[in-house]
């Protein structure tokens, strides 16, 4: 399958003429609030370390990163990003059956290019043995599966149980990282991208049992993690109400978008835990997704991604007056 991602606001402004700053990128699932305050501060103070090598791993942000999701910092592994990390995972921890829950993350299609694939919502049928790879909440659609009924497949498995979480902080679920510190099947990914909007610095955390990651640590390369990345990453999950901030915004703007996306013809919004809501539309996505261009506003096609049947945009929420000009927009076409 072709490999695509959202967010690649630069490129589609430069192809039309634009400035970037006209458009609006719902094609990336980022914290519409954008990064806490504190960063900026953090990063202009971090600018005298540049001529000086990061430490190999940031003992202090993992540190705190551990007090914040309850785990050890012998449980985490740092990296430039869930995607860096997840690629090095599939390198390195060789596995003799691997299978996607899908729909899923595409880059996990990049990098188990010859897995199996089941369905996301059919847990029944996921098998017992080898490498299971999940999203939760599931990316591309934002549906969530209960902590319990998660807690239950990962006890019951006899293979690995690998859960990318890359945007569980905009939900009100409960994370399955103490579940992978105390359980060698289990390792969760997460992102600093999404939720503290700092997908252009790069930074997340892969989190294991002690021996799992005491294992990996060793092969990991040096400095993934630059010294802004870790000044920013520091500021951001230390401004805890910027954080509830953020979260409060999304839960009452997808509330609203997925009451107005109701109303709409053509169109059927599927229920969302995420910052991000799908589009099953009646018209061929492609067609909506050139439509809503000519009103400078970029969505995500997911039509022909394993796991979706039918015609499908993702669409990223926002700040309620951006939410309003897609809305608008969207009510033009149609």
């Amino acid at each position: 399958m072709k490999i695509t991602h959202g967010g690649d606001l630069f490129a589609v402004a430069r192809a039309h003429g634009w400035d970037w700053r006209e458009a609006l990128d719902l094609s990336a699932s980022i914290n519409p609030l954008g990064p806490s305050p504190k960063v900026r501060t953090a990063v202009e103070e971090a600018l005298d370390r540049i001529s000086h090598y990061p430490e190999s791993e940031p003992v202090q942000l993992r540190a705190e990163l551990a007090r914040l999701w309850d785990v050890g910092p012998e449980n985490i592994l740092l990296g430039n990003g869930a995607t860096d990390l997840l690629h090095f995972y599939a390198r390195e921890a060789r596995h003799p059956k691997t299978t996607l829950a899908v729909p899923t993350f595409s880059e996990f299609h990049r990098a188990y290019p010859d897995a199996d694939h089941v369905s996301w919502g059919d847990p029944i049928g996921w098998p017992d043995d080898g490498l299971l790879v999940l999203t939760q909440p599931n990316s591309p659609t934002g549906e969530c599966m209960g902590h319990q009924e998660l807690t239950a497949i990962a006890v019951s498995r006899g293979g690995t149980l690998l859960i990318d979480e890359s945007f569980i902080d905009f939900t009100d679920q409960t994370s399955a990282t103490k579940l992978a510190k105390m359980r060698d099947n289990v390792l969760v990914l997460r992102s600093l991208t999404k939720f503290y909007a700092l997908p252009g610095l790069r930074i997340g955390a892969l989190v294991g049992a002690q021996e799992t990651i005491e294992r990996l640590r060793p092969r990991r390369e040096p400095w993934t993690v630059n010294v802004l990345a870790e000044a920013a990453a520091r500021a951001a999950i230390a401004d805890h109400a910027h954080a509830e901030l953020g979260r409060s915004l999304v839960a009452a703007e997808r509330e609203r978008l997925l009451r107005e996306l109701n109303e709409l013809p053509l169109m059927i919004p599927s229920p969302s835990s995420a910052n991000f809501v799908t589009l099953w539309t009646s018209v061929p996505a492609e067609r909506l997704r050139e439509a809503l261009l000519e009103h400078k506003i970029l969505v995500r096609v997911l039509t022909g991604m394993p796991g979706i049947e039918g015609e499908a945009v993702r669409v990223a929420i926002r700040k309620p007056e951006e939410n309003t000009r897609f809305l608008g927009a969207l009510r033009s076409i149609l």
